[in-house]
């Protein structure tokens, strides 16, 4: 199994993309993560380079004794060199044309062919053992979007404020057979008081 790792709330007042960390309640948080996936197997602990990424999956790397190894081609896309305003039109647009960017950005097709490269890498590498990816929202869809066309700009806004969020792969080899989205809030909801 593959498990997609969308990282936690991070601290949005941080506009640096490889440095921005976790909010507090990012922080918090994560532990759902820690929880699901010492549930599940996992033999490695791959991730973003990018720190709200690490950070997520860094508490239960750690209490499983496993190094995080980072792939920087499993990073968010690239917007621009400076901060959007409208970031909803962007995205709309994006979603729509997977060949748009802005100038110093990235298409989500480019988004798409290096995570998915990065992914076959790890299928390949660890085909037996079932692995944990810290992951972002825009990049963990484009993956969605590559097995399930069916994934587009409508489910991706669903999901857009769901950190952290876990999506389970089945692959045999490269082909995958079974993509399980799981919501973290929902499986460890705190029983309601009577």
């Amino acid at each position: 199994m593959t498990f997609f790792v969308r990282h936690a709330r991070p601290n949005y007042s941080n506009h640096d993309d490889l440095t921005r960390e976790l909010s507090p309640e990012g922080l918090r948080d994560r532990a759902l993560v820690t929880r699901f996936l010492t549930e599940q197997g996992i033999g490695a602990v791959l991730s973003s380079p990018y720190r709200r990424a690490v950070d997520t999956v860094a508490q239960f790397a750690q209490a499983a004794g496993l190094e995080i190894q980072l792939d920087a081609d499993f990073r968010e896309r690239r917007v621009d060199g400076a901060w959007i305003e409208d970031f909803d039109a962007f995205c709309r647009r994006q979603w729509a044309d997977f060949d748009y960017k802005l100038s110093d950005g990235e298409t989500l097709r480019e988004v798409q062919e290096r995570n998915i490269r990065a992914l076959e890498r790890v299928l390949e590498t660890h085909a037996d053992q079932s692995v944990a990816i810290g992951s972002h929202g825009t990049a963990l869809s484009t993956v969605i979007h590559y097995y399930d066309r069916s994934f587009g700009y409508a489910e991706f806004e669903r999901i857009r404020d769901l950190m952290p969020w876990v999506v389970e792969f089945t692959f045999e080899g490269l082909t995958c057979r079974s993509i399980q989205p799981h919501n973290l809030f929902e499986i460890y909801a705190a029983p309601q008081a009577e």
